[in-house]
């Protein structure tokens, strides 16, 4: 049966929106598994004045046998098996025939009892109580008041449609009753409609000006760009979130096209898009990576007859771009080594210090970087780099549109003249901003942008600061994972730890928690993010903890360790290999260090074991240490017929001390050459119970 929930608000902003749907689906899907509703489908929708959901559930809970005790048989019946005056009266307080009573076992002895069909409770009884319950539950960002009321939420709440099966749901919430209507567009059709199923809903909606799918709305959305500069050949500038955010923003998408004058194109792109994104939400029109004169703003209404919104957007437009340009022109005159003069008085973090004294750690940490990448030709150019990154900061441009940070700083260095990585790399040192972003095309702008995150990384937990579920101000999820990125798409082999050590030796004593508390945090912190990124690229979690089995000295190598497992785990190979590597680890769990020497074996079986081991061992360690992970795995691989017959004909716990230490010590060797390729032992066969996956940090 079908179950439809409009919640109608003032304009939500669009991060609310996706907060709370998320908020919502997982709030009905427990609450309906709790009260043994059953889910054919459920799914959220929303416009920037509607929360939406709509479900097709069981009409209820399903009949079940509930089993009723009274007093203990022994005192229930007497000797002859007749009820006693307390048997008697349970029967009389169950009103329940005598006759149905019988004996009940249960864990605590016998007792007497009866069964009987207790009639679950229809969905819309569960749905009463859980609709009030669930919306009043939702949190966001930032929540207000209004009226008397003391309730908080986003935005004020306007109204409350809830139907089942076509009848309103005999609930309220914050004083509105829940009803089977709702209202139209609020500027272009603001009129009551009526909707007692979500075909209708949706319909008579469509006739008031109201799309409620967020992809339909943004199917149109794109249909009508493409209509618009069709003409001119020109694409809009790409920017995805912008694309998101317009779609949450509207319930009725009109693209307007409008213009601006050509004197402004003297302005870099990157200016250019800002200053129309910021602010006024708008889209950049391009052809051959090159601004046109044009915009692409996307109204909430049904027409712009008059042109009023297009002749609004163009004047607000043009007084944003004159603003850019003196700011170009201005910021221009000071050179930025200069301007980097002033970063001593801006403060980076208190305990930190101030952003002079970051570009001077950066300056030791790129150093370091491009020598352990044998980078020597790049090293002068990306140690200036590190000392004008933050330098733009300082400019009004930056001031003005903060998400410009870098690249403003690229763009006026290469103005300067510098040398073409010196701009580069300051115009790339802040990317990936996400896991979608592109990571820097230069090895200069690499080498910064991991500088730059680590530094801030190692600095904000050296001084106490603790990222938790619901709390990152310093972003350092978002910069642990850009590091990840750089390293993982450049394909960069360097000591992770050891870098770790460089950039804790840099700050020196300005740490007030221990280094090695703070290198054993931040290598937990980058385990939880690499297993965050590698899970969300598709890979299981047991092969995920499987490559993170070896450590994090390379943080590259830990990909190809889990592309070698998945490449493998459907081999006929892969499962006894798996449960092998299982029994050498369980033998050897919470045992000691053992060595082995060659020279004591007693039986064939085990000098065998050991020169297989030898030659797989010295095959697959140079393909280890170059992170030739697949072809390591597939030579060793090879040791398993020989260990299986080891494992028949040898005893390993044998009674004669100095021989059962030595064939522990054979098996701790081909552990550890294991080990150098992943943690076997993590990985879930068929049968097995799943361990439970590690939540990242």
């Amino acid at each position: 049966m079908e179950f439809l929930l409009e919640l109608l608000t003032e304009e939500l902003p669009a991060s609310h929106i996706r907060s709370a749907l998320g908020q919502i689906e997982a709030g009905f899907r427990k609450e309906l598994a709790a009260a043994r509703i059953e889910i054919v489908s459920l799914r959220t929708l929303a416009t920037p004045r509607r929360l939406i959901v709509v479900a097709d559930l069981a009409s209820g809970q399903e009949d079940r046998e509930e089993v009723v005790t009274g007093p203990p048989l022994a005192i229930a019946k007497g000797p002859d098996g007749a009820l006693t005056p307390a048997g008697k009266g349970f029967a009389r307080s169950q009103r329940v025939d005598e006759n149905l009573l019988e004996a009940i076992r249960t864990p605590r002895g016998e007792y007497l009892g009866f069964k009987r069909k207790a009639k679950g409770t229809p969905a819309a009884e569960i749905l009463k109580d859980a609709v009030p319950r669930i919306l009043g539950g939702l949190s966001f960002p930032k929540m207000m008041r209004w009226a008397e009321s003391p309730f908080r939420f986003s935005r004020p709440i306007h109204g409350l449609l809830c139907v089942f099966d076509g009848v309103p749901v005999e609930t309220s919430f914050e004083g509105f009753k829940a009803t089977d209507e709702t209202v139209g567009h609020r500027i272009a059709s603001p009129g009551t409609i009526k909707a007692r199923n979500f075909a209708e809903y949706r319909a008579e909606l469509e006739k008031s000006f109201v799309v409620v799918d967020p992809e339909a709305r943004k199917s149109t959305i794109l249909t009508q760009i493409e209509d618009a500069l069709a003409p001119l050949k020109a694409k809009v500038y790409p920017d995805p979130e912008l694309l998101d955010d317009l779609t949450l923003n509207v319930e009725h998408p009109l693209v307007v096209f409008g213009s601006f004058p050509e004197a402004y194109l003297s302005l870099p792109l990157e200016v250019l898009s800002t200053a129309m994104r910021e602010g006024q939400k708008l889209f950049s029109v391009v052809r051959d990576k090159k601004q046109l004169p044009h915009f692409l703003g996307v109204a909430d209404a049904a027409a712009d007859g008059k042109g009023l919104i297009r002749k609004g957007n163009e004047r607000v437009l043009r007084a944003r771009l004159e603003d850019a340009r003196f700011f170009w022109d201005q910021d221009r005159k000071v050179p930025l080594k200069e301007r980097a003069a002033g970063l001593k008085n801006v403060v980076f973090q208190e305990k930190l210090g101030s952003y002079e004294d970051k570009a001077l750690r950066l300056k030791k940490i790129v150093s370091y970087l491009c020598d352990k990448l044998k980078a020597a030709e790049i090293k002068a150019e990306t140690i200036e780099a590190a000392g004008l990154c933050k330098a733009d900061l300082l400019t009004q441009m930056v001031k003005e549109f903060s998400g410009l940070q870098g690249r403003m700083g690229g763009l006026y260095a290469k103005q300067e003249g510098l040398p073409a990585a010196v701009h580069q790399a300051i115009y790339e040192h802040y990317q990936p901003g996400s896991l979608e972003d592109a990571s820097p095309t230069s090895l200069a702008g690499a080498v910064l942008s991991i500088a730059d995150k680590m530094d801030s990384i190692v600095g904000v937990l050296g001084v106490g600061i603790q990222v938790s579920g619901s709390s990152d101000p310093f972003g350092l999820r978002r910069n642990a994972h850009g590091v990840c990125k750089v390293i993982l798409d450049r394909k960069l082999r360097f000591s992770f730890p050891l870098l770790l050590d460089k950039v804790l030796a840099v700050y020196g004593d300005r740490l007030t928690v221990e280094r090695a508390a703070v290198k054993a945090s931040c290598l937990e912190f980058f385990e939880g993010r690499l297993r965050f990124m590698l899970e969300k690229r598709g890979s299981r979690y047991d092969l995920v903890a499987a490559a993170l089995g070896p450590g994090l000295d390379q943080v590259y190598d830990v990909l190809p360790r889990v592309e070698a497992l998945d490449a493998l785990k459907s081999s006929p190979q892969f499962e006894p290999f798996i449960l092998m590597a299982k029994r050498i680890n369980n033998i050897l769990k919470g045992l000691p260090a053992a060595k082995v020497n060659p020279d004591i074996f007693v039986e064939k079986e085990e000098r065998d074991l050991y020169s297989m081991f030898s030659i797989i061992r010295d095959n697959a360690q140079p393909m280890i240490a170059r992170g030739d992970y697949a072809r390591a795995q597939g030579i060793t691989f090879k040791i398993q017929p020989v260990l299986n017959t080891f494992f028949d004909k040898v005893l390993v716990m044998a009674e004669e001390k100095k021989v059962r230490q030595n064939r522990l010590g054979l098996l701790q060797s081909i552990n550890r050459m294991l080990l150098g390729i992943a943690d076997y032992s993590q990985v879930v066969v068929e049968g097995e119970k799943p361990a439970k996956p590690k939540a990242p940090r």
